[in-house]
């Protein structure tokens, strides 16, 4: 008797993970799914998009540019570089020369400085000035203030022609202010001394017309005026000098210094 055969219809099965069947005598086919091309396709473009944000940070972090900054009653340009961390008032003057002009002490409210603008290269340190420079260049200095101008021998002029050279070192100072503070200190004489304050007891008396004790003369020093603390411009042109790195200007000077 023949056996009845036993027939099972085989199931087909979808394949869900990414490949197709397609059967032909036990050999497989495998085709990757659109969704596993799309997600492939993706990464590329992610990785490209993170690559244009981090090409774009630094140009996000420039640094800000100059900034604009109107004077007020009562600034000076050590006020104002202190109040904006510039490094000196000497590097505010400079970067605004044109504006101010001349005279670093005549800032008047209403005046727009540029705070924060482009260094100018550092100059090359110049060599150790040997006597005979300095004489040259005493010289020289006073050489050209005497082609445009000539000044008196007297309080007056060594007032004017100390303000000649503190405009070309740009220290700034008023002719009020320097004879103000002369007056105050020596009466005008280019000769008095202090004798009997604690500096003189340390041994560096003050000299000169505007008292300046010795140490302080060598260290503010301007050149193309003489060595000798005695001397009225050299005395007037380095206790200005001095006051102004201290003070902002001799200007705001209204007692000892």
């Amino acid at each position: 008797m023949r056996s009845k055969g036993k027939h099972r219809r085989t199931k087909v099965r979808s394949l869900t993970r990414g490949f197709i069947a397609v059967g032909t005598g036990g050999a497989a086919l495998a085709l990757p799914l659109i969704g596993a091309t799309t997600a492939a396709a993706a990464q590329p473009a992610a990785a490209e998009k993170a690559a244009t944000s981090a090409a774009a940070a630094p140009a996000a972090a420039k640094k800000a540019g100059p900034t604009t900054y109107s004077v007020v009653a009562g600034d000076s340009l050590s006020k104002i570089a202190d109040a904006h961390s510039v490094s000196s008032w000497k590097k505010l003057y400079q970067d605004n020369r044109e504006v101010i002009g001349g005279d670093p002490s005549l800032i008047h409210p209403g005046l727009k400085l540029t705070i924060g603008a482009k260094a100018e290269p550092k100059a090359k340190p110049k060599a150790k000035a040997t006597p005979a420079s300095e004489r040259a260049d005493r010289s020289e200095t006073r050489a050209a203030v005497a082609k445009t101008t000539t000044y008196t021998n007297d309080l007056d002029g060594w007032i004017k022609e100390s303000l000649a050279i503190m405009a070309k070192h740009g220290i700034p100072g008023t002719y009020e202010g320097i004879h103000r503070n002369i007056m105050r200190e020596s009466s005008g004489n280019p000769m008095a001394i202090n004798n009997w304050d604690s500096n003189a007891v340390a041994g560096t008396p003050s000299k000169g017309l505007l008292q300046v004790i010795q140490p302080t003369f060598a260290a503010y020093h301007v050149p193309g005026t003489s060595m000798d603390s005695y001397d009225p411009v050299a005395n007037i042109t380095a206790a200005c000098n001095y006051a102004a790195d201290r003070y902002g200007s001799i200007d705001n000077v209204n007692g000892p210094y």
